[in-house]
């Protein structure tokens, strides 16, 4: 019998093989795993020659969501939009995380770098006919099932419960291997207005988990954009898709590898990494039915082994393909993996077609009364 190749799987790993146990450790002092994510995901075409000043540069003014353009890294955007309050350190974890791959230093006790084999899929047939048509569906059914809290109290949270893994060169030494994270639990929560938040994630953050405070040193909030919201920012957008998109791509002009691959990287963002109102989330999907270049993907898995179909969009210039993946029957949001499907990227084209850069899958998203509470769906 062949080997079902729509699922991700380790490379060079029998399909029915276990998992390698992920093992749970404590993340080193200033190794938060909500930079780590960010920077772990950020495979470019020389991994050596990395800009460090050009992923340093929102650090530099957190509040404002223009970034300069040029050769940024299409796999940057995997983070899942913590608040503004994280970016502070992140120029300073991202010269120290290129230097310790160029250093070759090895993985040990604490380490947030991954050791496992890359994980690989089948690559689904794309088709641009009926896209428009099936996102209208996805909207409309979005908007029956309530997908989006009504209203979230200023003393309550966000709760979103994901599983999640991404896939890099690492270098060691003279040798670069392509390896992927195991795939993991997170628990996030983060209030309405983005002053308190916390994360847990076995095996990054110590199952403790470490603080997603959004104040600056002043004490007082961050200001809120698109690719940092707060619940309280996104109930301010519009929920006209053509107003919407606009906005779009007007907050996200220079950033990306173009105007339309952005604009398609924000609204997913949005959609995997935060938790917003039922009428945005309908209009979020009637806009992703206006950019140029969307298609209809027969067949891709998220992160928890769940088939459906998807929505996605290939960046031609990395030749990677983002996919928003829905059930089949309810065409409810499961999660968002990339893939490459064109070309090879990475250190020395390490990452070959097929490979899955990324994978998520959203396993509960609701509002909790207190912080690290756990909602029964997702324990």
């Amino acid at each position: 019998m062949n080997a079902d190749l729509s699922r991700p799987h380790p490379a060079g790993q029998e399909e029915n093989s276990p998992l390698l146990p992920f093992a749970e450790r404590d993340l080193p002092a200033g190794r938060h795993q909500f930079h780590k994510e960010r920077l772990m995901a950020q495979i470019h075409e020389d991994l050596r020659a990395a800009d460090i000043a050009d992923i340093a540069a929102p650090a530099a003014a957190p509040s404002a969501p223009a970034r300069a353009a040029g050769a940024r890294n299409p796999f940057l955007r995997r983070s899942f939009l913590v608040p503004v309050a994280g970016f502070a350190l992140a120029g300073a974890l991202a010269i120290g995380f290129f230097s310790s791959v160029d250093r070759g230093a090895a993985d040990g006790p604490g380490s947030t770098l991954a050791t496992g084999p890359a994980l690989t899929t089948r690559i689904g047939t794309a088709d641009p006919k009926g896209t428009p048509q099936l996102l209208d569906r996805i909207s409309l059914a979005s908007s029956s099932t309530g997908a989006g809290p009504l209203s979230v109290r200023a003393d309550q949270f966000v709760y979103i419960g994901s599983k999640s893994a991404n896939t890099y060169v690492k270098t060691v030494g003279d040798k670069s291997t392509v390896v992927s994270e195991q795939l993991h639990t997170r628990h996030q929560w983060n209030s309405p207005d983005g002053t308190e938040g916390w994360l847990i994630e076995p095996g990054n953050t110590g199952p403790k988990g470490v603080t997603l405070a959004g104040r600056d040193e002043r004490g007082k909030a961050r200001t809120p954009y698109l690719n940092a919201p707060t619940y309280n920012y996104l109930t301010t957008l519009p929920t006209d898709p053509d107003v919407l998109l606009r906005r779009i791509y007007e907050e996200t002009k220079g950033m990306g590898r173009g105007p339309d691959q952005e604009a398609f990287t924000t609204i997913g963002d949005l959609l995997r990494g935060s938790y917003p109102p039922a009428e945005l989330t309908a209009a979020l999907y009637k806009a992703a039915a206006k950019i140029p270049g969307v298609v209809t993907v027969d067949e891709a898995v998220d992160a928890a082994g769940r088939s459906g179909i998807a929505v996605a969009r290939l960046d031609e210039h990395s030749g990677l393909r983002e996919e928003w993946i829905f059930d089949r029957q309810t065409l409810t949001f499961l999660g968002e993996r990339s893939v490459q499907v064109q070309g090879e990227s990475g250190e020395q084209g390490l990452i070959k077609p097929g490979t899955v850069v990324y994978t998520s899958a959203v396993m509960t998203r609701t509002v909790v009364d207190r912080i690290k509470e756990i909602p029964p769906s997702a324990r």
